[in-house]
């Protein structure tokens, strides 16, 4: 990473911007805050006039936009997982923003008034339709009784109201209580839903008792029409309901004429605008003196000679570039993470924990490999390890173009996929017992026998789960020591000797010199002769003196939590051991219903197979990933990593609905 500084004359500035954009090879920084002592020499500077306007042709275009997207048909269920419908890619020419504004405001005055005109009938039309729902609701209470509705409410001489009430029997004698009053009623609905709709007039001399009573008992009903017989403004609003369904239909078949002609188009020149708009508002960033203009920032040292020239360029030698070998503090300089191909769909996981500082390692590679092994180790079962093949494989190739993110999962579970197989050829686990069970009859028949170095396999891990634990304690041993080495590895590259030798390195004798002392006395694995013992107690003794000068005291614990962390890869038979058993428990299950009832049996037996193997494979694999993730962050990471760094991030282009027209 190289820290840049560009000078340019002010004449260029736009090219310069452009070229930057383009050519993606820069993160621009801030220069009020990348460059504190030099903040006298320069004025800073706000977003250039023209990004305001921008912003308003984007605001408009997104309200178009909206209004479209909204409206176009789209597909659903099936269809719309397996064949959805993608943005075309519109091939736009290198136009200047005078020419991009004018073309906006062409296409505009062409579209937009009708388009809003369109959308603002449809929003009255959907407000005057819940108008209408509530009054049909309301009416329906009432239209039983044959009276005008205009009738209700307060006159000189009578107060007419309308409601519902559940116990109307109570209701009538408070009413008829009342003199000069009179109340009318009719049921609603059946058995416990029963309600009565009532219609009460009384005296306006009794009109406070009255609506004392009707406050306590009564639901008032509220109407938007104001004037009609019951039945016939039912008949009328239906029927206006009707018409203005149609109206809505020639509306939104407009509108979706609209979304098929011009929404690409829509889309395309928003992105342009914004491309424009993005130009506009990184000016700020800069410097500007009175004829210059000073840009800061990062560069990769690989894109050095390069990005000069293309500058040179664009600004025919009215720049200057300055290239600075950064320190990690103050500077704090940007990480660029060079990925493989086939560990970038990993690089997830990794930025979930942190990102690496300037100059650390970065542990992604080794951190897939293992995290495929564990992974395959705990799921450890060819039958799910076939169906998570397929489902990964038809994911790569039929979503590929629609999805980044399925893509890459999808890449990442055919790894993954085929660990798992090759782990459940080795332990004889298909689907657990599946076919020895149901094909053979017999469920302890082995369907092949095969020796690799000594080492008969299948090895069955129900049957013998001492070999599994040992050959997973020997792969955590492996990725402990692999993070003790790249820990004394990223010692030595920054010159720290001291913690090179009494952090890091001091594992390796405590390791050697323990591990041959526990075989011989405690396990009884082999023998130790004389030399070989006393080697053995060094180790262990300049491991110790090591851990107590690094830590103190405390470093005694450090080593008991080592053999904590080294413990907890006993998690990779634990997890397999639940995969095959609860496999083996399914099918047990499967075969025991067709005994119990035969004819039921028969027929939902691969049916229960079917969903219980699913459900076993989806716990099972969310099970195999989390712990996996667990070793990594916890037992792997804590040997050598520290995280905490920032992403490099060049202004640059990012083209979703665009691609800029080929010059011949």
């Amino acid at each position: 990473m190289k820290k840049t500084t560009v000078v340019v004359h002010q004449n260029y500035i736009n090219d310069v911007i452009k070229n930057l954009h383009q050519t993606g090879a820069m993160e621009i920084n801030d220069i009020s805050k990348a460059d504190e002592e030099s903040n006298e020499n320069f004025e800073f500077l706000q977003m250039q006039d023209d990004a305001e306007t921008c912003m308003t042709y984007e605001l408009r275009l997104s309200r178009l936009i909206g209004i479209l997207k909204k409206i176009k048909p789209k597909k659903s269920g099936i269809k719309a997982i397996f064949n959805p419908d993608l943005p075309e890619i519109k091939t736009v020419e290198d136009r200047n923003l005078d020419e991009m504004n004018s073309y906006a405001e062409g296409l505009l005055e062409e579209i937009e008034k009708k388009i809003l005109n369109f959308d603002k009938k449809l929003q009255d039309y959907n407000e005057r339709i819940e108008k209408i729902n509530n009054d049909i609701t309301q009416l329906n209470y009432i239209k039983d009784f044959d009276f005008d509705i205009s009738y209700i409410g307060e006159s000189d001489l009578i107060l007419v109201k309308v409601g519902l009430i559940d116990d109307i029997e109570s209701l009538k004698k408070k009413i008829n209580a009342l003199d000069k009053s009179a109340i009318y009623s009719y049921k609603i609905g059946n058995g416990k839903d029963i309600q009565w709709s009532v219609l009460a007039a009384v005296h306006i001399s009794k009109k406070d008792d009255f609506l004392k009573i009707w406050r306590e008992n009564i639901i008032d009903l509220d109407f938007e029409v104001e004037s009609g017989l019951p039945k016939d403004l039912l008949k009328s609003l239906v029927q206006e309901k009707k018409d203005i369904a149609k109206e809505k239909k020639k509306i939104i078949f407009n509108l979706r004429v609209y979304a098929k002609e011009q929404l690409d188009d829509l889309f395309s020149l928003k992105e342009e605008i914004r491309f424009e708009r993005i130009r506009k508002e990184v000016v700020k960033n800069f410097g500007k003196t009175n004829s210059t203009y000073i840009i800061k920032g990062w560069i990769l040292e690989k894109d050095k000679e390069s990005f000069k020239k293309s500058l040179e360029e664009v600004s025919k030698d009215h720049v200057i570039c300055n290239f600075e070998t950064p320190s990690t503090n103050p500077d704090n300089p940007p990480v660029y993470l060079k990925t493989p191909e086939w560990a970038k769909p990993f690089r997830t996981f990794l930025d979930l924990f942190a990102t690496p500082r300037y100059n650390e390692i970065d542990p992604m590679i080794f951190m897939a490999i293992f995290f495929i092994l564990f992974f395959g180790l705990m799921l450890g079962d060819a039958g799910y390890g076939l169906s998570l093949l397929i489902l990964s494989i038809f994911g790569y190739f039929k979503f590929s173009k629609i999805s980044e993110t399925i893509k890459t999962w999808s890449f990442m579970g055919i790894w993954l996929a085929i660990v798992t197989i090759i782990v459940g050829v080795l332990t004889n686990s298909f689907f657990g017992d599946l076919i020895p069970r149901f094909f053979l009859n017999n469920p302890n028949q082995q369907l092949y026998s095969f020796t690799i170095a000594g080492i008969q396999f299948p090895i069955e891990s129900l049957r013998d789960p001492l070999i599994i634990l040992t050959i997973s304690l020997l792969f955590g041993l492996i990725h402990l020591n692999m993070g003790i080495i790249l820990a004394i590895y990223q010692s030595y590259k920054r010159k720290d000797y001291n913690s090179l030798i009494v952090q890091h390195f001091s594992w390796i004798p405590l390791q050697l010199g323990g591990g041959l002392l526990i075989g011989a006395l405690l396990l009884k694995m082999w023998e130790l002769g004389t030399i070989e013992f006393y080697f053995a107690a060094i180790c262990v003794i300049i491991g110790f003196i090591l851990r107590m000068k690094h830590a103190g005291p405390l470093g005694f614990f450090d080593i008991t939590g080592y053999i904590g962390d080294w413990l907890s890869y006993a998690r990779l038979l634990a997890l397999g051991l639940g995969t095959t058993g609860m496999a083996l428990a399914f099918n047990i299950v499967a075969e025991i219903i067709p005994q119990m009832i035969p004819v039921v049996g028969i027929i939902f037996t691969p049916i229960i197979l079917i969903i219980a193997h699913t459900a076993n494979l989806g716990l099972q694999t969310l099970g195999a990933g989390v712990h996996s993730l667990r070793l990594q962050y916890v037992e792997f990471f804590n040997r050598f990593y520290e995280g905490g760094g920032k992403k490099f991030e060049p202004f640059s282009i990012k083209r979703k609905y665009t691609k800029i027209e080929e010059t011949k």
